[in-house]
């Protein structure tokens, strides 16, 4: 049986639904995870920064948990400390965001990246 690919979803978020409407359409088998309720792991977090080359990617940067923080404040902290952050408010984190089972990680829904990755 194919591994199914997990998405971090909040039920309110409308860019969320949108990727899962995406998935449903095109019949990608995946895992439906709360991510106010189940975050992903430090480990997790620590992986997606070497992976995607900036923290600023998992970054929820149009959220008020942001906003109240202040990006220069966020800017001054080490990637330990940001990640911290996104442990203590997840609504910081930016998504959906996508797990693959091959480790590959999408933050954020854009229907181009979203087809490239899984069509192509």
């Amino acid at each position: 049986m194919e591994s199914s690919v997990k998405i971090f979803s909040y039920t309110r978020c409308g860019t969320c639904k949108k990727a899962i409407d995406w998935l449903n359409d095109n019949k990608i088998n995946y895992q439906l995870i709360d991510i106010i309720k189940y975050p992903p792991s430090k480990q997790f977090f620590l992986d997606a920064i070497k992976q995607l080359g900036d923290r600023k990617y998992l970054l929820n940067t149009s959220g008020k948990s942001y906003r109240n923080i202040g990006p220069s404040v966020i800017k001054n902290m080490n990637d330990n400390d940001v990640v911290k952050l996104l442990l203590s408010d997840s609504k910081l984190i930016k998504r959906p965001l996508l797990l693959h089972p091959n480790g590959d990680i999408l933050v954020g829904f854009k229907k181009i990246a979203w087809e490239d990755f899984f069509l192509n």
